[in-house]
């Protein structure tokens, strides 16, 4: 069987850290020749960390069926967490650290690699902030997530 091709770019953002946070993902079926799909959403307190899992978390939630996904990210925590090999590592001693502490964010690690595990994912570094116009685009809705007080 053959998997859909599939190329996601996402982003988190934080106003303070931790404080009011937003995350987003634009998603893009390989062959549309356009964003099929673009998600965000918020918390009222986060980590900007916290912001960069949900948001692939919910992209590859949002994946209708198994796919080869490119997933896109500024954030080194995700990327070289699965890169470098991190996580198993993480597994293998109980979820915690080479400094022996309980690791980060568990919760959402743990979901973002059940949900890595239904699909193909190349895990792909971008750099921030240098005119990528999906990057960007990420950017821009992750920061029009982030709840504000007056709202």
């Amino acid at each position: 069987m053959k998997l859909p091709q599939i190329t996601v770019y996402t982003d988190g953002a934080c106003s303070g850290n931790p404080g009011p946070g937003g995350w987003a993902a634009v998603i893009m079926e390989d062959g549309a020749g356009a964003v099929t799909g673009e998600i965000s959403g918020g918390e009222a307190h986060t980590t900007n960390q916290r912001m960069e899992l949900l948001a692939a978390i919910k992209a590859l939630r949002a994946l209708p069926e198994a796919s080869r996904v490119r997933l896109h990210s500024d954030s080194a925590y995700l990327v070289n967490a699965f890169l470098r090999r991190w996580i198993p590592r993480w597994q293998m001693n109980g979820w915690r650290t080479a400094a022996n502490k309980p690791v980060q964010n568990q919760d959402l690690w743990r979901e973002l690699v059940d949900l890595s595990g239904k699909h193909r994912v190349e895990w792909i570094k971008v750099k921030g902030h240098s005119n990528d116009l999906y990057n960007d685009r990420c950017d821009e809705l992750a920061r029009r997530a982030i709840p504000r007080e007056d709202s």
